[in-house]
């Protein structure tokens, strides 16, 4: 006799398999709902600026973090970073976010990829217990932990009564007394400085920010060190050293004390205590003018002492193991057995397989980290979260495939697909066809950029989005053909013995006068070969990767400069200073000095923004808004598009060529849609490159270097992308592209490959020539995928 058990209805804790999203209304979304599968792969799709990065990064994201740092106590949220609630009415169904993004990583110079990742914590540990001689605990290896000893006498109250004791102490640190563990010295050209011919009150330093005019006139005329009246050659020796190196002293000038320090340690800790990329371009060109960085003579750049470097395990210093490159680390560190050390040899042993694993074999622990792309940090931040054994997590993850050659996206494929069979939900915003198509659920927002974004345009499989008729959808199969002619160089540029990182003596000779594509996996060696060699040259125009640095009162018309021609008109037409149509300067309203929102600070709780009541918004004075300029005001014209200002400026009354020229060069870049007053942290990735080029293309240089200027473009984009390109160099520029992005290759007058593999695997040119002749050999990786993709 045999009874059928009726199934269990559906556990209700089981329904709850939807990320739900109702409303959102950050940045350009327009009320966006959408319903998101967990424990499947998402990917969000759309042209740069259709608000992928605002509805996955500022809602579902930013959301998830506002809510996890809420469980913490408030005395710890008072020192963690606060996050404001995103525009949006519910959002249902969250799990702990985790970001992956491709926000490069922290320029400090002592930060490295071994500290980023704690492989260096880990080898520290693993060299205090095995090495020998013995030197010390692992503080002892480490370059951020200078040696220091000290003895005294210190005051005790016990038992009501106070008692004195001597004590000493003394920490080992590892780092090189001589460079304090940057592993670089600092050398100064005093000709640089100042002009020795002038006295200080002619005006002879050439330092910015140090006039005669301010404080620090007051302090060189008040000091009483030397004659700010004698020309600079005429000082004594003692009259030199207090200019330039006297340590601190307190002085007193016109009854106000102040301390009086010599220049050079003066911009030692103003400006090169800072990360170089991070400065103002003025104070930068200043700095790289006046400042020659040479590898330490102590330490030969490894940043550790000599005890330090003193202690090895099998032959092999800590020093000696972090510049390995990591695919020879990991093998070293496999052969190592010591059962004592078991657990921490196991964990170091799987951080450095996931960097092989990962692509990033190549690198080595020592490599800084302000020097990885925005790809390779995107990947370096992944290796954490691997071997993770948290599951029903949401991994959001921006452009994974930044960086990576074709034969690498594979890899990366497999990783995200990894990630969700372990049961979380990953997110990812990406643009390449490959990655699309290993989703389980796409999301297409569209259907333009900016205001003509921010909805929802289509929603469900891969093959829905295909037969959808978006956008993305059209493009999705796109692919370029080789071009049935290629343009002749008119010269070459001589590149010679090139040997940065893992360059291997290469010569080769870049054609001028066309484009140059230079291509081979991640880490064969491109950027290294241009930024190394090309770069720096007289002429050269680079445009790489790095962040834009802006505050928010920054904007498309302040970067570029826009707004100079701008403000000059109207101070023109109205017959008053152009200083009254800057929000940053005597034009801001008064309440919130020219910021449009009043910031409330409300400790660990999130702060409020509220609209200032005086000006609405618009960040001008009530006064300066009654000056008019062909029929509108300041804040109406920042409240334009590029498009609509290029047309307002171009003709009419409101005719100004020079606002003109620089907003032709915003459009040409695909930024039409942008605001003039849109502030700068609101941009996404692709749009702030876009925006560093239109600003470069100003430049009078000759050549210009892209690096990777697909990054963030949709593919309908690429097209406009490589349309400007061909503008360029019909103009007669020359154009050289670091690219992965096939029809880019495709499009190339000659092509210059590097490989064959990464790391010391790479460094290497396998391939000259144009790109007909690469598919025809196929005798490299990127031969190999170009004719497929080509469908040669």
């Amino acid at each position: 006799m045999r009874t059928d058990t009726p199934s269990p209805a559906q556990h209700v804790a089981d329904t709850h398999d939807l990320i739900r999203v109702q409303g959102a209304r950050e940045n350009n979304l327009k009320d966006v709902s959408i319903e998101i599968p967990k424990r499947r792969l998402t990917v969000f799709t759309g042209v740069s600026g259709s608000g992928k990065s605002s509805l996955v990064f500022g809602t579902i994201a930013a959301e998830s973090q506002r809510l996890i740092n809420e469980t913490y106590s408030a005395f710890l949220q008072g020192f963690m970073p606060t996050l404001a609630r995103p525009e949006v009415d519910v959002l249902d169904g969250l799990t702990t976010a985790i970001i992956v993004d491709q926000e490069r990583m922290g320029g400090n110079p002592r930060s490295t990829v071994g500290t980023v990742t704690d492989a260096n914590a880990m080898l520290r540990i693993l060299f205090s217990r095995l090495g020998q001689p013995h030197i010390g605990s692992a503080q002892a290896f480490s370059f951020n932990v200078a040696s220091i000893s000290g003895a005294g006498a210190v005051t005790l109250e016990r038992g009501g009564q106070t008692t004195k004791e001597r004590r000493s102490f003394s920490i080992t640190g590892g780092m090189c007394p001589r460079c304090e563990g940057t592993g670089s010295v600092t050398d100064f050209d005093l000709t640089q400085l100042y002009d020795d011919s002038k006295s200080l009150n002619e005006g002879a330093l050439t330092v910015p920010g140090y006039s005669m005019d301010g404080w620090y006139g007051r302090i060189f005329s008040g000091c009483g060190f030397f004659d700010p009246d004698k020309p600079i050659r005429k000082f004594t020796k003692r009259e030199l050293h207090d200019l330039l190196y006297k340590e601190p002293v307190k002085i007193k000038v016109e009854g106000i004390n102040l301390t009086y320090e010599g220049l050079i340690p003066k911009i030692q800790k103003s400006m090169l205590s800072k990360d170089i990329d991070s400065m103002q371009p003025h104070i930068r060109a200043f700095v790289e003018r006046v400042v020659t960085f040479t590898t330490c003579p102590d330490c030969e750049g490894t940043r550790l002492s000599e005890a330090a470097r003193s202690s090895k395990i099998s032959g092999i210093s800590i020093a000696d193991a972090c510049a390995m490159q990591i695919s020879d680390l990991a093998a070293w560190v496999r052969g190592l057995d010591e059962p004592s050390v078991a657990p921490l040899l196991a964990k170091l042993q799987h951080t450095l397989d996931s960097f092989v694993e990962i692509g990033l074999g190549y690198l080595s622990l020592s490599r800084p980290s302000g020097t990885l792309s925005g790809g390779e940090a995107q990947r370096t931040k992944m290796i954490r979260h691997l071997g993770s054994s948290l599951t029903d997590v949401t991994y959001v993850f921006d452009e994974p495939t930044i960086g990576l050659h074709p034969h690498d996206i594979q890899r990366m494929n497999d990783l995200l697909l990894q990630l969700r069979n372990k049961g979380n939900t990953v997110l990812v915003v990406e643009h390449k066809p490959e990655t699309i198509a290993i989703a389980d659920h796409v999301v297409d927002l569209g259907p333009g950029a900016g205001t003509a974004g921010g909805e929802v345009v289509f929603e469900g499989t891969l093959e829905g989005l295909r037969a959808s008729g978006t956008l993305t959808g059209q493009h999705l199969d796109d692919r370029a053909h080789l071009k049935p002619s290629v343009r002749t160089p008119s010269g070459a540029l001589e590149v010679r013995g090139a040997d940065t990182h893992n360059l291997r003596n290469v010569d080769v000779d870049i054609p001028l006068g066309v484009l140059v594509v230079v291509t081979g996996v991640a880490g064969s060696g491109k950027s290294s070969l241009i930024h190394g060699s090309v770069s720096g040259r007289d002429g050269v125009v680079t445009v790489d990767q790095g962040a834009i640095r802006g505050s928010r009162r920054s904007n498309p018309a302040t970067y570029t400069g826009l707004l100079d021609p701008i403000r000059k008109a109207f101070a023109k037409a109205n017959g008053v200073k152009p200083a009254l149509f800057s929000a940053n300067s005597e034009g801001a309203c008064p309440t919130c000095n020219g910021a449009g929102v009043i910031y409330t600070d409300l400790a660990m709780m999130a702060g409020v923004a509220t609209t200032c009541e005086e000006c609405e918004g618009k960040r001008f004075q009530a006064s300066v808004l009654e000056y008019h300029f062909g029929g509108r005001d300041i804040s109406e014209v920042l409240a334009m598009s590029v498009t609509e200002a290029e047309q307002f400026f171009g003709a009419g009354e409101a005719r100004t060529p020079a606002a003109h020229k620089i907003l032709d060069r915003l459009a040409d870049v695909g930024l039409g849609y942008l605001t003039l007053g849109q502030p700068l942290t609101t941009l996404s990735g692709g749009e702030r490159q876009r925006l560093k080029l239109a600003t470069q293309m100003a430049t009078s240089g000759g050549v210009y270097v892209l690096d990777e200027p697909t990054t963030g473009l949709h593919l309908a984009d690429v097209e406009h992308l490589l349309a400007l390109l061909d503008r360029l160099v019909d103009s007669g520029k020359s154009v050289i592209v670091i690219e992965h992005h096939q029809a880019v290759m495709a499009h190339a007058d000659w092509i210059i490959d590097l490989g064959p593999g990464a790391g010391h695997d790479g460094g290497r040119i396998v391939f000259e020539g144009t790109p007909a002749d690469l598919v025809a050999a196929r005798s490299t990786l990127t031969g190999e995928h170009l004719a497929t993709y080509i469908g040669a």
